[in-house]
């Protein structure tokens, strides 16, 4: 399927993890250079949310290419939905890195939004062969959060029953959180895996000041402990940056252009 959008198209790529699940992704190919951005939705969304598609429809009126992606039990993704999964998330993206390498592209940056936004995170952490991030909202301390989604006595029940099913609005399930993925999230430490991000890795925190599911406060603490690191708070933003999506892809595209310029500079 290859839809044309002002020199340019979206592609549908299919690219296998390292399980052999398939993971469904968007290429939004801009311009004639092999540059790309991987884009990374959040928690219980995907490749189709509004601020991800604005994001890469913005990259590539700047003539930048972009991929977005379902990560596995997501969208269009194989693979059953996981509570946690944050170093899983972290094995897909990598997946989609070297798909892309193998294809002789230049990843540019790596860009994700809420539970994305620690997924890129941990990726710099790791791997250290991409040296633009971009992190939209992320959770800096994973311990924070649960309660809201599980209640107060979430550790007592998982430990009882061995999961908790979270019910929607109309009583339905909407999905299940086992002990193992609640253990995953628990011992995720985002402050550590900050600490082993490379000085010439250069990150971009975006939060909005109004934020009702992760405090600004959160970016704050990112800014403390990364190196290389901008903050950017975008007053009067929500969680999903509701009304204030131009100013949230002008803030990450104008990044990312900055930064490949400046690459393009030194290598030439």
């Amino acid at each position: 399927m290859s839809l044309a959008i002002h020199n340019s198209s979206v592609e549908r790529i299919i690219i296998p993890n390292k399980h052999g699940q398939k993971l469904v992704g968007l290429l939004h190919q801009s311009g004639i250079t092999t540059d790309i951005v991987i884009l990374c939705h959040g928690f219980r969304c995907s490749k189709d949310t509004k601020l991800i598609s604005n994001i890469a429809v913005a990259l590539e009126k700047a003539q930048i290419s972009s991929f977005r992606f379902d990560f596995s039990g997501n969208g269009e993704s194989e693979g059953s939905f996981q509570y946690g999964n944050y170093w899983t998330e972290v094995d897909d993206l990598h997946a989609v890195a070297q798909h892309f390498r193998e294809s002789n592209r230049v990843i540019r940056a790596i860009v994700g939004h809420s539970k994305g936004g620690d997924v890129v995170l941990l990726y710099a952490s790791k791997y250290h062969d991409i040296k633009t991030v971009v992190n939209l909202s992320g959770r800096y301390d994973l311990k924070v959060g649960i309660e809201e989604r599980l209640g107060k006595d979430y550790l007592e029940r998982i430990k009882k029953d061995g999961f908790i099913d979270v019910k929607k609005s109309s009583g339905s399930l909407d999905y299940r959180v086992t002990e193992e993925s609640l253990m995953d999230r628990l011992g995720t430490n985002m402050h550590e895996a900050c600490l082993q991000i490379d000085k010439e890795c250069r990150i971009l925190t975006i939060h909005g000041s109004s934020d009702e599911i992760i405090p600004v406060q959160d970016a704050r603490e990112f800014a403390k402990i990364i190196p290389n690191h901008k903050l950017h708070i975008i007053e009067g933003a929500d969680h999903a940056y509701t009304n204030h999506q131009d100013d949230l892809s002008s803030v990450a595209v104008n990044f990312i252009k900055e930064t490949i310029d400046q690459n393009k500079g030194t290598a030439s």
